[in-house]
C-alpha cells in the first residue's frame, strides 16, 4: 500500500477520535435528554446517561444558582431545578458584564456556552436579559441545526469511516465537509447573531436599534458589555479541520502517484 494512503489514514482516524469523544458521543449519548426533564419523564434517562453528562461537566461553568452539591450531578441537577446544559464540548463562549452584575457575585459575568446541540450557563439570566431590549429567547435560533446536530455528525462519523476503509476518491468530500466543521459554526454563528440583532420585538423596555452582536471580542449593547470568545469546542473542531485536510491532501497524493505508477507501466 502507497504511504500516503497509510498516512490518509492515520489522519483520518485520529480526526475521528477527536470528533467522536468531544461531540458525536457526549450528543448521542444525551439526545434528547433535556425534553424528558422539561415532560418531566425524569426515570425515563438513563443511568447510562447520567454517567456520561455527569463526565463530561466536570470542571465547568454552573449557574451561580446551582447547590455546590449538585455540581456535576444530574440527578441533584434535576431534584434542585439547577440550569441543566448539554454534555458536549462548548465551541464558543459569550458573556456579559453591567453594573447590576457585581462582579462578586459574578465573577465571569453572564455567561452563556454555545454547543453544536444546546446551549450551558446562565441561559435563563441572558434570556432576561435579551427580553430586556426586545430581543428573542435563544432556543429560537437553529432549532432545526440543534434537532439535526447529533444524527448529522454521527452520519459524518460513518462516512469518514468508509474513508478510512476504501480508496474512493469521492469520499473525499466527506472529510472536506470535516475540515470545513470550524467555518460551518462560525457562519452559523455569526448569521443567528445577526437575524437575533435584527429582529427586535417592541416588547423590549429599553428601545435600541437593530446591531449585528459582536462575534469575536469585546462590544457594547445599551449598558452591557459584551464578550465573546471561542471555547475549547472550537479548537478541538480546528484539530478536526487541519487532521481531515491532511487525510484528502494524503489521499490526493496517493492516488495521484498510483495512477501515474499504473500509467508508467
Amino acid at each position: 500500500m502507497h504511504k500516503s494512503f497509510i498516512k490518509s489514514k492515520i489522519y483520518a482516524m485520529i480526526a475521528l477520535f477527536i470528533m467522536t469523544v468531544g461531540f458525536t458521543f457526549p450528543m448521542v449519548s444525551f439526545h434528547g435528554t433535556l425534553n424528558k426533564i422539561h415532560d418531566n419523564k425524569v426515570k425515563e434517562i438513563s443511568p447510562f446517561t447520567k454517567k456520561i453528562w455527569n463526565f463530561y461537566n466536570q470542571g465547568r461553568y454552573k449557574s451561580t444558582t446551582t447547590p455546590e452539591e449538585a455540581h456535576n450531578n444530574l440527578e441533584k441537577m434535576i431534584e434542585t431545578s439547577s440550569e441543566i446544559g448539554v454534555a458536549s464540548f462548548p465551541i464558543w463562549t459569550c458573556s456579559l458584564e453591567a453594573p447590576n452584575y457585581p462582579k462578586k457575585a459574578f465573577p465571569e459575568g453572564i455567561p452563556v456556552f454555545f454547543h453544536f446541540d444546546g446551549f450551558s450557563g446562565e441561559v435563563h439570566e441572558m434570556n432576561t436579559i435579551n427580553h430586556y431590549v426586545g430581543m428573542d429567547p435563544m432556543w429560537r435560533g437553529g432549532r432545526f441545526e440543534r434537532e439535526i446536530g447529533a444524527y448529522a455528525l454521527l452520519g459524518l462519523s460513518l462516512f469518514m469511516i468508509y474513508f478510512i476503509l476504501y480508496h474512493k476518491k469521492i469520499l473525499n468530500y466527506v472529510m472536506w465537509i470535516s475540515a470545513s466543521l470550524p467555518l460551518i459554526f462560525l457562519g452559523e454563528y455569526s448569521y443567528w447573531l445577526y437575524w437575533f440583532g435584527h429582529n427586535l420585538h417592541d416588547w423590549g423596555a429599553f428601545k435600541i436599534k437593530p446591531f449585528m452582536p459582536t462575534v469575536f471580542g469585546d462590544g457594547k449593547i445599551a449598558q452591557f458589555t459584551t464578550h465573546s470568545y471561542p471555547n475549547i469546542g472550537f479548537y478541538t473542531l480546528l484539530a478536526i479541520g487541519i487532521f481531515s485536510l491532511l487525510a484528502v491532501l494524503s489521499r490526493n497524493k496517493a492516488l495521484k502517484e498510483t495512477k501515474e505508477l499504473v500509467k508508467d507501466k
